[in-house]
């Protein structure tokens, strides 16, 4: 168990420094280079999510798996996790009527869930080190 918890808790980790390269991204693009914020949020998406792998990859979840495989399956968790997120805040927002921040801090949890989940045991599960 302890070990579960130590992954979950570099997966959190992994998670903030993929949204501080997101972010960052947006910020220099748009305020250091005069870009245009669409292409500089989607710029940084990008950014943080190919550092969210790399570190997903290596650090958290310790896969050998081959790149051609984990890679696909990483970022079609991601695409689910987008559709999550539009799904829970559209029932969260309008059918139960909550606010829209506390409706986000709720959506986050249940696709970080998801996303941990299926990252664990279909991403990098059959290539997981022991312990991690």
């Amino acid at each position: 168990m302890r070990g579960l918890i130590e992954q979950f808790v570099r997966f959190c980790g992994v998670g903030v420094l993929a949204a501080v390269a997101h972010y960052g991204a947006l910020i220099l693009l748009v305020a250091g280079f005069n870009a245009s914020p669409v292409p500089a949020a989607l710029a940084g998406y990008l950014a943080g999510g190919v550092l969210s792998y790399l570190l997903n990859y290596r650090w958290v979840f310790a896969s050998d798996k081959a790149h051609r495989a984990a890679a696909p399956q990483f970022f079609a968790v991601a695409a689910v996790g987008f559709a999550l997120t539009g799904l829970v805040m559209a029932v969260l927002t309008g059918r139960l009527g909550l606010h829209w921040f506390l409706a986000q801090v709720l959506t986050t949890g249940v696709v970080m869930l998801w996303s941990f989940a299926a990252n664990r045991f279909w991403t990098f599960g059959s290539a997981r080190k022991a312990g991690r």
